[in-house]
């Protein structure tokens, strides 16, 4: 499962971190010291598990949990004031660790996110076989995506996007053999129709196709001559899905 740390203390994300690296199951792939970047992380990519501190600057976790957007991954809260446990499992999380955090501790708390995970994944299943719900399987099957530009609705082959860039509240979508089609869109919405094997965010304003990825080079992707700028918040996470 994906994760993320949020602490304004880097020594505090080393230690969870190397708890993560020590479990198989559980891949960081972004660490962040300021919630705020968290946020926005938070609410444009798909994560698992979050491990948030609740003391931080600017906003708390309790806050950061508050503020997010649509789907809200599993959280468990990693502080050195436990008086703030109560309102943690108020607002749902799993888990509420207090520093300093024994590593059998932290394996519990992992564990309970793995479990909850499959229970949700074999409910679903289960649910969508008893009704005969084929979304699924045609989600899997369909090669294409519709997407609103001017007065249409467009049609685009889902291998044929190159990358796709963000222009303040539009989306830019280059593809293969046809000019730019410009869409009044999030990247959000368009990640919820996108494959996630296929793409991938590295950077706020691009998500790139990496069938497309020609070469990396230092903190860019290179796709035919065009060079396309990771974000530091994104590196690790892009690094590790290309296995770099």
């Amino acid at each position: 499962m994906n994760c993320i740390i949020i602490d304004d203390e880097p020594l505090a994300i080393d230690i969870i971190e190397s708890y993560c690296k020590a479990l198989s199951n559980v891949d960081v792939i972004s660490t962040f010291t300021n919630a705020i970047e968290a946020l926005e992380f938070i609410n444009n990519n798909s994560i698992d598990l979050v491990f948030s501190d609740i003391e931080m600057p600017n906003i708390s976790g309790i806050e950061l949990i508050k503020s997010l957007e649509g789907k809200v991954p599993y959280f468990i809260f990693t502080t050195a004031y436990p008086e703030y446990a109560l309102e943690g499992f108020d607002l749902n999380a799993v888990d509420y660790l207090v520093k300093p955090i024994p590593f059998p501790r932290f394996l519990k708390a992992a564990n309970r996110v793995k479990e909850m995970m499959r229970l949700n994944v074999s409910t679903a299943f289960n649910v969508s076989s008893a009704t005969g719900d084929t979304a699924a399987t045609v989600a899997s099957v369909d090669d294409f995506i519709f997407v609103k530009s001017e007065y249409e609705n467009v049609k685009i082959d889902i291998k044929s996007i190159i990358h796709i860039q963000g222009l303040k509240d539009y989306l830019k979508i280059y593809s293969e053999g046809s000019k730019p089609i410009l869409t009044l869109m999030s990247f959000k919405d368009i990640q919820s129709k996108l494959p996630e094997h296929i793409f991938i965010r590295v950077h706020r304003s691009y998500i790139v196709n990496v069938n497309k990825i020609t070469s990396i080079q230092k903190n860019r992707v290179i796709i035919n001559d065009e060079r396309i700028p990771i974000g530091e918040s994104y590196k690790s996470m892009v690094y590790s899905r290309l296995n770099i």
